[in-house]
């Protein structure tokens, strides 16, 4: 077998693999906000046409589960940049083995991450605007 180092093929593939994942994870993310934007203007929209402005705060469901999902995915991102830099740390120290070639898992507490997530101005700041146009919109247009 040949020597786990930073030039063989299966260390750059499992680097990708993670990278690839991060990635995925930070996409899911972006999306989560795209789509609940799109959602809450579309209910906002329709109720607006309705004249029902008190169904106004039925927008808050889909603002407080994407606000979720999103912690979400980033709780997860972070976990495999986690995992990343605990693989390249055994690569620098050469004490990776075969055995974390075939490990892709996101490191440390998911619920730890999910809660610091949810403190981060990407996830609070977008959700807690939304929530406030929310009101906005339910007590100075639909009035």
């Amino acid at each position: 077998m040949s020597e786990l180092n930073d030039s063989s093929p299966s260390v750059q593939t499992h680097l990708q693999i993670l990278q690839g994942v991060i990635q995925r994870m930070a996409n899911n993310s972006s999306q989560c906000k795209a789509w609940c934007i799109t959602l809450v203007s579309a209910i906002l929209i329709i109720i607006a046409d309705k004249g029902k402005p008190d169904l106004a705060w039925v927008t808050m469901i889909p603002s407080i589960l994407f606000f979720a999902l999103d912690s979400y995915y980033l709780a997860l991102e972070k976990g495999f940049r986690e995992a990343y830099s605990e693989f390249i740390k055994k690569l620098h120290d050469d004490s990776l083995n075969v055995k974390d070639m075939f490990e892709v898992k996101p490191r440390g507490k998911t619920s730890s991450h999910f809660f610091e997530a949810m403190k981060s101005f990407s996830v609070w700041g977008v959700y807690s605007g939304l929530v406030i146009l929310i009101a906005v919109t339910r007590i100075i247009i639909l009035s």
